[in-house]
């Protein structure tokens, strides 16, 4: 199971271009500083204004540079599933520890098509999936019910929850139980959510 502080890393460009000498210092220094994960090519790296090419490069890089010191949960997020789908099989090709998938933005679907475009990623590449579900910028919310339902799927192992509502976590531990990665996607509230009982944060400022 992830816990521990997680950092969502920035995606250092120079000049238009990805930057990867400074990624891959970025990386190294948040090795030294103790970070217990890296969370590459999530909202807080830009992922939606990222190239194919630029957002693969980052996920290989990151993983690279961490050479399995701590996990990598690599960002595979896209309203299109069959892109989502590209990005989540490049992650396990690249060598990452699990993939983030964010709720289908822009499209507003209803729980039982999140529930589909979930089990689609699920049932189409091996590899950890922590759902995440950010409502402010997704505009739709996976509820608790339809968690426990993705919960119920063999690699489905935790959830981002950058909602900043306080009482979501009680809801989700009373559908999944505990053997689930709780972890707070939104910094403002991390401490209150883990008092709560989460496993950790993925963090943006902790860049």
């Amino acid at each position: 199971m992830f816990s521990g502080s997680y950092v969502a890393l920035v995606t250092p460009f120079s000049n238009g271009k990805l930057d990867e000498d400074a990624l891959r210092r970025l990386v190294n220094w948040q090795l030294e500083k103790g970070t217990n994960g890296l969370v590459p090519v999530g909202t807080t790296g830009e992922s939606p204004t990222l190239s194919e090419a630029e957002h693969k490069r980052v996920v290989e890089i990151t993983v690279q540079e961490a050479n399995g010191r701590v996990p990598v949960i690599a960002g595979a997020g896209s309203n299109n599933p069959v892109e989502a789908l590209a990005y989540a099989q490049h992650a396990k090709a690249a060598g990452a520890d699990a993939i983030l998938c964010v709720a289908g933005y822009y499209n507003r679907p209803n729980q039982e098509g999140l529930y589909a475009h979930f089990e689609y990623l699920h049932n189409n590449v091996d590899i950890p999936m922590v759902i995440y579900n950010i409502p402010p910028r997704a505009i739709v919310d996976i509820q608790p019910e339809t968690m426990a339902k993705l919960a119920a799927l063999k690699n489905v192992v935790g959830v981002k929850d950058a909602t900043g509502d306080l009482s979501r976590i009680t809801l989700e531990r009373m559908a999944l139980g505990d053997d689930f990665a709780y972890l707070s996607g939104e910094d403002i509230t991390a401490i209150a959510h883990n008092l709560s009982g989460r496993n950790g944060c993925i963090s943006a400022t902790a860049n």
